[in-house]
């Protein structure tokens, strides 16, 4: 047997999920997730922070997400299986490190859907008044429950055809941009404000605008969800990992250098709303509206149906090892979807969405810290499992790559807001005292029976 052709059998686990996404599929799901025109949604916000240097916070979130896709591909290698961080935490140092390792990331994994549907939804407002945000956010999860309930399958090509209408109207954008620049609009062309600008640099502000920034980035550890829907073998996973990462990286900080020149001398009404307010300097109402409407289908339903698909899967993998009810962990016969997570996530998501509909960047923080200290647990799980259990002596690629990614991802969640950390740990208060009962109360095994 060569190492493509263990499954999930190999580690305790039945095959019940449907084997049916290329590398292509893996990809354009991770590229969607992200969303190439993610800084839309969040530019002023970032810009705020990081007093006009953008695509440097991107850059700097897009360094510290290398080391830690890097990673990824290592784990999803080791243990080509469903649960991300939890699975690879769970197997690669210890059953009780596997289940607060999933209990943080489903603290990103949980909020960030109700999240898009909110930067969805807001935007929507100017072009259509009347129509209550909350119509907007329930009609998104609807549609996205019913597309995941049908299957993989169908997900991969509705993410194929809005990738293309995403890429279409960032090019876009991005040639009316720089025509505009050069034009004499805003800095009157390409500067190097936005990357490094000495007056008002400082790592502090930067870290705290790349910890809003990163957010965009969150969605190309959601891949490793679909280890046992891939077919194209175990490294699958990593490449496309890597690859999705990458290319939305670059056109994160293309657009948003383009944008911080564009707002040169700019007063924005508000942050939630910056990016289409520059557009529409640019462009005029047209484009404003059509940037609008883009940005909203492809968060609210692309980005969305993405990021319920790779929650829904974390759900079904701590559910399968009894570390949360076991009927998240049921599959429909026909569908081969884990439909009671999906429904469950959708459900979460509604209320989530309004409850927070006025304080979108106090959910985007509390998010990030969730995606984060997640990513902390995988960083230590590789050098766990490969560096120390397996004595590989890979040096650069199984100690000093995670430690790198460990260094930049734990700076950048010391830098994260105060109402953050508090509300993280919290969560984390919550884990405790709900694995001490799991374990104490219930007696549920705390050791890996594989």
């Amino acid at each position: 047997m060569t190492a493509d052709d263990v499954g999930v059998e190999a580690f305790g686990y039945k095959s019940e999920l449907r084997r049916s996404l290329s590398t292509r599929d893996l990809i354009v799901y991770g590229m969607v997730f992200m969303v190439p025109i993610s800084p839309w949604g969040v530019f002023g916000f970032v810009w705020h922070d990081a007093k006009g240097m953008v695509p440097l916070a991107y850059l700097i979130g897009l360094v510290g997400m290398f080391f830690t896709a890097l990673s990824y591909a290592a784990m999803s290698r080791a243990f080509p299986i469903s649960g991300s961080v939890y699975a690879y935490a769970r197997f690669g140092i210890h059953e009780v490190a596997g289940f607060f390792s999933g209990w943080l990331i489903l603290l990103d994994y949980i909020l960030i859907p109700a999240l898009i549907y909110l930067f969805a939804a807001v935007p929507l407002q100017p072009i259509f008044p009347h129509v209550p945000e909350d119509v907007w956010i329930a009609g998104f999860v609807v549609f996205n429950a019913a597309v995941n309930l049908v299957g993989i399958r169908l997900t991969a090509r509705v993410n194929l055809s809005l990738l293309t209408i995403e890429l279409a109207a960032l090019a876009l954008f991005m040639i009316i941009g720089v025509v505009a620049l050069y034009s004499g609009v805003g800095a009157g062309r390409l500067t190097l404000g936005p990357i490094y600008n000495p007056r008002v640099f400082s790592l502090s502000t930067v870290a705290g605008a790349t910890s809003i920034a990163v957010l965009s980035f969150l969605g190309f550890d959601g891949i490793s969800t679909l280890s046992e829907e891939t077919r194209d073998g175990r490294d699958s996973v990593g490449r496309a990992t890597i690859v999705a990462l990458v290319l939305v990286g670059v056109l994160y900080m293309a657009q948003s250098w383009i944008a911080s020149d564009l707002a040169r001398g700019m007063t924005f009404g508000s942050l939630a709303t910056a990016f289409y307010q520059i557009a529409g300097r640019i462009g005029g109402t047209w484009l404003r509206d059509t940037t609008i409407l883009v940005s909203s289908v492809a968060a609210g339903i692309a980005n969305a149906m993405a990021a319920q698909a790779a929650v829904s899967r974390v759900l079904f993998s701590m559910a399968r090892d009894g570390k949360l009810p076991g009927p998240l962990a049921r599959i429909h016969p026909r569908f081969k979807t884990p439909y009671v997570s999906t429904l469950v996530v959708a459900v979460i998501s509604l209320l989530v969405g309004l409850f927070f509909a006025k304080r979108i960047d106090d959910l985007a923080r509390i998010v990030n810290f969730g995606a984060l200290t997640g990513f902390v647990m995988l960083h230590l799980s590789v050098i766990n499992h490969y560096f120390i259990r397996e004595r590989t002596g890979r040096w650069v690629r199984h100690l000093l790559v995670p430690v790198l990614g460990l260094a930049v991802i734990t700076y950048v969640l010391y830098e994260t807001d105060r109402l953050a950390k508090v509300m993280g740990a919290c969560w984390i208060a919550i884990g405790v005292i709900y694995y001490l009962v799991l374990t104490i109360v219930l007696k549920k095994s705390a050791r890996l029976q594989v």
